[in-house]
């Protein structure tokens, strides 16, 4: 085994969203910046989460748009659909951002080390402990010697017990993205933003699609108008919904054929489901195992590292951005808390992360997007809460488009007059929300927000209709 020795003003391990950021702001800003990872660079989000999902969820929505475009006066005939080549589009899509990544790395001279790192013990170049060690494949071992860590690496699925993946009847959605044919039925377990995803995908596909959800509905963590909207429709396009119910882990049977097991539902009732394939989306654990944590004074709370607003751990060394941290495990959250992060550590002053100003998005038809407080929230803090909604149906860009489901929804302090959530469910619900996220960074008022002038038609209307809603004065309601 051979070793080297190299100093760096920042070592990022994991090269995810969070950490490729990291790195790329680090060396910007003039640090001698190094990247550890063991697989590709992107993470998850690259190779096995946003993009993938959102090329193969492009095609479901396509798929959909064409079997029924006979309502726009388009005639189509033999419709047919080639999961293969699906998938080989979003492989394509990929390489290509990946192999950008990589060229990312060599304009802004990052060093990037492929293979396994971690921290290791005090030695005579770090006395307070911080050394990390890069094993690579070959054996050979590098040592970095950094002024400051930032922690990037990143979570897998959670599995339940009793429901161990086997990725042939069992999938996680890493698995999921492997399958070379669509199921002929699946088992969703877990009505959570991934969960949701892929319902929709695969029930655009053709395929039949039962989500068993532990909680009374689907997204629990976002607003309940929005749960039941995207209940609604999910039930319309025959996708069965057994909400507040869970499995049995002791009933499953796993057979050539598929999957069988029973479902528990409220006062004891219990459902047989039998699918082809079952499908586990209960949420991501923290990859925190293996990296020689207790060599620092990080600290852990429910399986993630406990952070203050500008991303520094408990010891002042150590910053932590991603899926590994308390707060949103969504690319774009990473990226915003790594340029605080390295902004921090660099004496700039940032203002510190706010995760009510981090905007979410579920990428399913209806699309689902949200910033802020829910209703819920608003009105368990104390505070004097109005509402005002305003529905696709009455938005003739939503009418021209054939997509008229859903709404936005806005939430405000009746006292102070600020904006406290935007929730919407529908069509350009995740582009819709991005103007709400300004408004939160801005600080601004409904009524500012409803006097911005948007073009007509669009729909953006829809939001500024929302705004006018919450004082009565909404124009097209």
């Amino acid at each position: 085994m051979t070793e080297s020795r190299h100093e760096y003003d920042l070592v990022v391990l994991g090269g995810g969203v969070g950490g490729y950021v990291a790195a790329v702001r680090a060396s910007m800003l003039g640090m001698k910046t190094a990247l550890v990872e063991k697989d590709k660079l992107g993470g998850t989000c690259l190779h096995r989460g946003c993009i993938p999902t959102k090329a193969l969820l492009r095609a479901a929505e396509v798929y959909a748009l064409v079997r029924t475009a006979g309502t726009f006066g388009v005639s189509v005939s033999d419709v047919s659909f080639d999961f293969g080549r699906a998938v080989a589009r979003a492989t394509e899509i990929v390489e290509r951002l990946h192999g950008g990544l990589n060229a990312l790395m060599r304009k802004h001279a990052v060093d990037v080390y492929r293979g396994t790192g971690r921290l290791a013990g005090p030695s005579i170049f770090a006395p307070l402990g911080g050394d990390v060690a890069v094993e690579r494949e070959d054996g050979s071992v590098e040592t970095l010697v950094p002024r400051r860590l930032v922690i990037a690496t990143g979570a897998r699925p959670k599995t339940i017990s009793g429901l161990e993946p086997d990725g042939i009847r069992i999938l996680t959605s890493d698995d999921a993205l492997k399958m070379d044919r669509l199921p002929s039925s699946v088992l969703i377990v877990g009505g959570g933003a991934i969960g949701v995803e892929w319902a929709s995908m695969l029930s655009d596909f053709g395929v039949p699609v039962t989500i068993v959800e532990i909680a009374d509905r689907l997204l629990p963590t976002e607003d309940e108008d929005v749960s039941a909207e995207l209940a609604r429709q999910f039930r319309k396009r025959g996708v069965r919904l057994l909400l507040n119910a869970e499995l049995l882990p002791e009933t499953l049977d796993v057979t050539d054929e598929g999957v069988r097991i029973v479902v528990r539902g409220a006062g004891g009732s219990r459902t047989d489901v039998a699918a082809d394939r079952m499908l586990v989306c209960v949420g991501r654990q923290a990859n925190l195992d293996g990296i020689g944590l207790h060599h620092t004074q990080v600290k852990i709370r429910d399986g993630r590292i406990e952070t203050d607003g500008f991303m520094r751990t408990a010891d002042p060394r150590v910053y932590a951005v991603g899926d590994v941290v308390l707060g949103p495990q969504l690319a774009h959250a990473a990226s915003h808390a790594a340029i605080v992060a390295v902004d921090h550590m660099a004496g700039l002053d940032p203002l510190p992360v706010d995760w009510l100003r981090v905007p979410r998005c579920v990428y399913g038809r209806p699309e689902v997007a949200a910033v802020g407080m829910t209703e819920r929230q608003a009105r368990e803090s104390g505070r004097n809460v109005r509402v005002g909604r305003f529905p696709f149906a009455a938005l003739g860009k939503a009418l021209a488009h054939g997509e008229s489901g859903g709404f936005v929804k806005a939430i405000a302090d009746a006292d102070s007059g600020d904006l406290l959530g935007v929730h919407a469910v529908g069509p350009a619900a995740s582009e819709l929300i991005a103007e709400a996220s300004l408004a939160k960074w801005l600080d601004a008022t409904p009524w500012e927000i409803g006097y911005a002038v948007r073009p007509h038609p669009s729909f953006s209307e829809a939001l500024a209709e929302a705004m006018w809603t919450i004082d009565g004065r909404a124009i097209h309601l």
